[in-house]
């Protein structure tokens, strides 16, 4: 009978929030996959753990991942930590996960710490509907493509940044999404936890004259439902009445149904569309 993948949450920075059961379920386990081995040590010694540990990070996932699930497939349990939170989230552990559950393998996670959910319930921003992103990719091109996807994002962001990227980072938001409130924080759990709601360009001048320090969670407004109809309607504005009448009934729709979608997108009512269109069609007439 094949073992099980535990994927334990360790502390972010203060270690009385790791968990009872997080802590008998490393004891017991046969084998612990650690993010950073020396790192993990200071913390399994702290608890007084002395399982065997072995290393599973970003360069070695995929063949590490098949020698753990080996190991798996003999019966060992398997528990995997990262070096601060809850495995599988911006962490390689994800590539594990799946490769465990394509082997159908059990899984089961032990909640914990994780500094997006942490940040979000401090940042004083819209907490219902929200999206992770992480850190940006390094590359141009892909950290592009998503900086320009979150633009018309309603939902409250969170990504992760280290110090040395963070002033880059925040222009580049900037730059993207225009001036937005954003909760920046820093040392999560830690003695000099920092949160600060702010806007980015207030951010900007602040990281002119502080230099960055500590690891960053930015939780940033999305924009709002009534400032994307009002753009879309804008939008809509710059077309004629009758392009945007054509743009449905190209479509098969009705003309009555048409001229609904169109005061719709443009924020009128049905019957100045159908009294705009009457006027227009009786001026054509007397051409």
């Amino acid at each position: 009978m094949a073992g099980v993948l535990y994927l334990c949450a360790t502390p972010i920075g203060n270690l009385a929030d790791m968990t009872f059961r997080v802590i008998d379920t490393l004891k017991e386990a046969d084998l612990i996959a650690a993010e950073d081995t020396r790192n993990s040590l200071k913390l399994l010694t702290h608890f007084d753990i002395h399982t065997p540990m072995t290393s599973y990070h970003e360069y070695n996932k995929v063949e590490k991942a098949q020698a753990l699930i080996a190991q798996l497939k003999e019966g060992k349990n398997v528990a995997l930590i990262t070096d601060a939170g809850t495995p599988a989230i911006s962490d390689p552990g994800e590539v594990l996960v799946a490769m465990c559950q394509k082997e159908q393998i059990t899984v089961t996670s032990l909640p914990g710490a994780a500094a997006c959910i942490t940040a979000l319930t401090l940042s004083g921003l819209s907490t219902r509907r929200f999206c992770f992103e992480g850190f940006l990719p390094p590359d141009t091109k892909p950290r592009k493509e998503i900086l320009e996807s979150l633009i018309n994002e309603s939902r409250t962001m969170i990504l992760y940044e280290a110090p040395h990227h963070l002033k880059k980072t925040l222009r580049e938001l900037y730059d993207c999404l225009g001036e937005r409130r954003i909760t920046i924080c820093r040392e999560l759990t830690k003695r000099f936890e920092t949160v600060l709601p702010t806007t980015f360009s207030e951010a900007l001048t602040l990281y002119e004259c502080e230099e960055p320090r500590g690891e960053y969670v930015l939780v940033i407004e999305g924009k709002s439902l009534a400032e994307q109809k009002n753009e879309r309607q804008e939008e809509y504005r710059k077309r004629s009445v009758e392009e945007h009448m054509r743009f449905y009934e190209e479509q098969g729709i009705t003309h009555k149904e048409a001229m609904k979608r169109v005061a719709a997108d443009r924020g009128v009512t049905k019957r100045e569309i159908y009294a705009y269109l009457l006027d227009h069609r009786a001026e054509s007439e007397n051409l």
